[in-house]
């Protein structure tokens, strides 16, 4: 077991390595030039003067090669320090501290609705009688994954918050605050994880089990709930590290239509001004959430099924 966990750290690190360096090199590739952006936007837009630029760069460590600049970007990122912000000359740890939280309570509410929600339609659809009803909760997962985020925040704000004032339309005040911006993100997530779970779940009801189960009696709700939910799960399990990511993703789009300030507006402002040292770090950052939740799924995995322990991967190997 102890091996098993250090192959899965060491590959949690590696990715987190290639994340990096594939952030570091795109940016890099850009044609723009972030010293001048910079005094570009001190003077409104009046123009760049190249004596100011030159400075500038030589001050920001922009003057080195790309191949030492990564070296010593990747050193302090080693060692915990994530740089300077160009624009605001902020530490980018502080600067990621203070968007975080906000953003940690949109998306945790947003995927404690699309667990909840999606794990209810697929019961829902593979528990009912009726080949109707289960035809319409069927046909509901696929509309959610192919409707755009960015609509349907704009149709829930102008139902929620214009027409009947319900919620609030922009800002990070209170919990109402939060239930647009965490349904809007929902949504498409509980339609993915419906969409699974339902395929595994209508496998699971046609398994020789499950007619076991009923021959001794059981009733379709104890059957559903301990016999097909859970071995319908592994495949939606292995979901939950592409979700968070989705999550972060999507958080960037909601932030900016709800106005609110977190993660996915510090990456807007960071990517807009090319403020190279904030946006590794965010990339950084949503590497490090993306496979430590992939690690604890690794993890998991064993515990809920004990075929896919790493004993049984060896012989199979």
């Amino acid at each position: 077991m102890t091996t098993y966990v250090l192959r899965r750290v060491a590959a949690a690190l590696v990715v987190l390595l290639a994340a990096f360096t594939v952030t570091f090199v795109v940016l890099y590739l850009l044609p723009s030039d972030p010293a001048s952006i910079m005094l570009d936007a001190g003077t409104g837009g009046g123009g760049v003067d190249p004596a100011q630029a030159e400075a500038l760069r030589d001050r920001l460590g922009l003057d080195q090669s790309p191949f030492q600049q990564y070296l010593q970007a990747l050193g302090n990122a080693a060692t915990g320090d994530l740089g300077t912000s160009f624009a605001s000359g902020a530490p980018v740890a502080t600067l990621i501290g203070q968007a975080l939280p906000e953003t940690a309570r949109l998306t945790g509410f947003a995927l404690l609705l699309a667990v909840v929600g999606g794990l209810g339609l697929a019961s829902s659809a593979s528990w009912t009688r009726s080949s109707r009803l289960r035809g319409l909760l069927l046909a509901l997962p696929p509309l959610g994954v192919a409707v755009p985020t960015f609509w349907v925040g704009l149709v829930l704000l102008q139902l929620l918050s214009f027409r009947l004032p319900v919620f609030p339309a922009v800002g990070n005040q209170g919990f109402a605050s939060l239930v647009l911006p965490a349904v809007t993100l929902a949504i498409p997530l509980s339609a993915t994880i419906a969409q699974v779970l339902a395929q595994g779940m209508r496998a699971a009801w046609a398994a020789p089990y499950v007619e076991t189960a009923l021959a001794k009696g059981a009733t379709r709700t104890r059957v559903q709930l301990r016999h097909v939910t859970r071995n319908a799960a592994l495949p939606a399990l292995t979901l939950l590290g592409v979700i968070v990511g989705n999550l972060l993703a999507g958080a960037v789009v909601v932030e900016t239509v709800f106005s609110r300030q977190g993660f996915g507006r510090l990456v807007q402002s960071a990517v807009t001004s090319q403020d190279i040292p904030v946006v590794l770090g965010l990339v950084l950052v949503a590497a490090l959430v993306f496979v430590v939740v992939n690690l604890l799924v690794d993890l998991a995995y064993p515990l809920l099924d004990p075929r896919t322990g790493p004993h049984l991967a060896r012989k199979a190997a």
